[in-house]
C-alpha cells in the first residue's frame, strides 16, 4: 500500500477548515488566516512526507533514511562493500545479514549468495580415490574440505593500456560476496573463487 501524499494547499485547507466560523476567521487569499496556514502549511507538508517514508524505512528492504541506523545495528558498513558502496549492495548487505539463520549447506550458501544479489553455483571436491572414474581430477586429502564458489556475474576490471603506472594488474567490483562467504564458511574448509563464465 502507497502512503497517500498530500501538497501544501491540501493543508492549508485542512487548517482553514479547523478554525471556527466567523466574521475574524476569514477564509479569503488576503485575510490573516488563510496567509498564516500558508506558512504554517509548508512544515506539515514535509512532517506527513517524512512520516510517509517512514514506513519505507522501517524495512530494510526498501530503507534510504535509516539506511545508516540499519547498518550500525549489524556492524556496518565493512571494508568488504568497497569505497563507496550502491545504496542497493548496502540495502542487500544488511538484509542478507538480518535474515541469515547460518547454515552449512550447499542450498544455504546459495540462498545466501542470492540475499546478497549473486547467482553462483557450487562445485564440491573429493580427494583421489582407488576406482574412481578416469579423467577426473586428482587431489589428495585436502580435496575432501575444498569447495569453490562459481559467481560468473562478479566483476573483475583487468588493467588496460593506457592506465596509469602503479595501477593493480585487475580490481574487482564487489567483495561482498568473498567477504561474507569467507566469514560464513566452516572453519575446516578451504574456499575457492571461480569468476569466468566456464
Amino acid at each position: 500500500m502507497v502512503a497517500p501524499i498530500f501538497a501544501t494547499s491540501d493543508f492549508r485547507t485542512a487548517l482553514l477548515n479547523l478554525l471556527p466560523r466567523g466574521r475574524i476567521w476569514s477564509r479569503e487569499p488576503d485575510g490573516m488566516p488563510y496567509q498564516i496556514a500558508g506558512v504554517w502549511a509548508p512544515t506539515f507538508q514535509r512532517n506527513g512526507q517524512s512520516a510517509g517514508e517512514l514506513i519505507a524505512d522501517a524495512f530494510p528492504s526498501t530503507t534510504a533514511n535509516l539506511l545508516p541506523e540499519w547498518e550500525a545495528t549489524l556492524g556496518l558498513p565493512d571494508p568488504c562493500a568497497g569505497e563507496s558502496p550502491t545504496i542497493e549492495l548496502r540495502r542487500a548487505q544488511v538484509v542478507a545479514r538480518l535474515t541469515d539463520n547460518g547454515g552449512a549447506s550447499v542450498a544455504y550458501f546459495i540462498a545466501f549468495a542470492k540475499t546478497l544479489g549473486f547467482d553462483i553455483t557450487i562445485t564440491e571436491f573429493a580427494p583421489s580415490r582407488f576406482g574412481r572414474k578416469f579423467g577426473t581430477p586428482f587431489g589428495g586429502d585436502a580435496w575432501a574440505h575444498t569447495w569453490q564458489v562459481n559467481a560468473p556475474q562478479f566483476t573483475i576490471t583487468p588493467l588496460r593500456f593506457g592506465n596509469a603506472f602503479g595501477e593493480p594488474f585487475a580490481t574487482w567490483g564487489s567483495t561482498v560476496l568473498q567477504c561474507e562467504l569467507t566469514a560464513r564458511k566452516p572453519a575446516h574448509t578451504i574456499l575457492i573463487f571461480n569468476y569466468s563464465e566456464g
